[in-house]
């Protein structure tokens, strides 16, 4: 009968509105939480058949739960440089260990290092990312989780760079007069100045001296020179050589410690002519000098040393000849000694870099950002975060800024997407819907008395 319809769409509404309750519940006690999603329970109506002409049965109604996974919380700024968050679309992907195989996904970005390196956030799920390679980039596979690896940020150990470029920029005096010893010095080769290095009694002192330091595999620092002698012959026409100093570190087969030797020569506007200078070998030839690994066949390092071989590419463009004093303007070079870490940073395409005291800069991994076509369709887990359901749709993997994936920013974390002000409203709200449904019960529970007591 319809009073009996009646009771049960009473009942139905009190179990709807307790759901409402307990989502709006989740989101009060969430409000602070990093990058919580908001619930909402929506209602929807039970229609049941209507058999009997004249009367109405009544179905009631259903509590469906929506969880708003998609909906972007605000962006706000934090202490650690390895508290992240994604602006735009997208999942840190995490596991549930340092060992164990990715499988959720969050946008909890709360992440610093465990005692073993490996960046956790809060709820202890640990970031995943492609790992570098050794020339510095990422093998990246759109769909495979097993790519992905824990990202670490502490076992790195020491960096070492070894010095490959090296650019000078110096003038050489037009105007200064010729050595009484360049003569000597073009008729004796045993008088070089290379050999001047080690003994100036031995050897030619240059009018000009250029040094400046080389570091090796092991992060030692040798120093190299580059000596100029004006020549007689030319106005615009200098001798030089390239040593080592002391000639002790490398192995060459001729001058000790000598590693090039020819002619520098200059343009009448007083700028270089790198076609004709020959300190390399044949004119115009490249500006490099290769060293082989200590051991090798000259020219090459010290067997004493125990180093790896390196190629210096020597830039002598900014080299100059005015009537001016010989003076050095700079000198530069990318080598870098022995560092330790000390910091981490995390640029916008994910790219995780450790910071080394002697100022290099060595990539770590890459953070992999997975997307959902339908992110609401995500399984929610305990630590705010989800699982992939067929409802959410195929995972892809994506570096951040790319396909449609949000980009990082570092030093920030999501802020919670609850609205206290709504929820307090639709606890008002669901209290009095709650309140309504019982008077239901109570009002069907009344008639059915009366029904009841017409047999008295």
């Amino acid at each position: 009968m319809s009073i009996n319809s009646a009771l049960l769409a009473g009942v139905s509404g009190l179990v709807a509105n307790s759901s409402a309750l307990a989502a709006i519940s989740d989101n009060i006690s969430n409000v602070n939480t990093t990058a919580y999603k908001r619930n909402q329970v929506d209602f929807s109506t039970l229609v049941t058949s209507q058999a009997v002409k004249g009367e109405y049965s009544a179905g009631g109604v259903q509590g469906v739960t929506k969880t708003f996974v998609s909906q972007q919380g605000l962006i706000q700024s934090a202490a650690s440089s390895t508290d992240l968050a994604i602006s735009g679309d997208g999942f840190f992907v995490v596991s549930d260990s340092s060992t164990t195989p990715a499988s959720k996904f969050t946008r909890a970005g709360a992440f610093e290092p465990d005692a073993n390196g490996f960046l956790k956030n809060d709820a202890g799920l640990y970031l995943q990312g492609w790992p570098a390679q050794a020339n510095g980039t990422f093998n990246i596979n759109p769909s495979d989780l097993n790519s992905v690896q824990p990202i670490n940020v502490k076992n790195l150990g020491a960096a070492v760079q070894q010095t490959s470029n090296i650019t000078l920029s110096a003038n050489v005096d037009a105007g200064g007069a010729i050595s009484p010893g360049e003569a000597t010095y073009v008729a004796n080769t045993n008088k070089s100045m290379a050999d001047y290095a080690s003994n100036p009694a031995t050897g030619t002192k240059p009018d000009f001296t250029v040094e400046t330091n080389v570091i090796d595999s092991q992060g030692n620092t040798h120093k190299v020179a580059i000596g100029f002698l004006k020549d007689h012959l030319a106005p615009n026409q200098w001798h030089a050589e390239i040593y080592a100093i002391p000639a002790t570190d490398v192995t060459v087969g001729g001058r000790p410690g000598q590693l090039a030797s020819g002619l520098v020569e200059f343009n009448q506007d007083g700028s270089i002519n790198l076609s004709t200078t020959t300190l390399f070998g044949a004119a115009g030839a490249a500006a490099n000098l290769t060293l082989g690994a200590s051991g090798a066949a000259a020219p090459a390092w010290a067997a004493a040393l125990g180093i790896q071989g390196q190629t210096l590419n020597i830039d002598l463009s900014n080299l100059t000849q005015y009537a001016t004093a010989s003076t050095v303007n700079k000198v530069t070079s990318d080598g870098a000694g022995v560092g330790n870490i000390i910091g981490i940073q995390v640029g916008t395409d994910g790219v995780v870099s450790a910071l080394f005291d002697n100022a290099q800069v060595r990539k770590i991994a890459q953070v992999a950002i997975a997307t959902f076509p339908n992110a609401n369709g995500l399984q929610a887990t305990s630590g705010n975060a989800y699982r992939g359901t067929l409802t959410a749709g195929q995972m892809t993997l994506k570096t951040p800024g790319n396909g449609g994936a949000g980009v990082v920013s570092a030093s920030s974390l999501e802020a919670s997407t609850v609205d206290l002000s709504s929820e307090f409203t639709g606890l008002i709200t669901t209290q009095k819907a709650y309140s309504a449904s019982s008077k239901i019960i109570t009002t069907a529970d009344q008639m059915l008395d009366e029904l009841i007591n017409i047999i008295r």
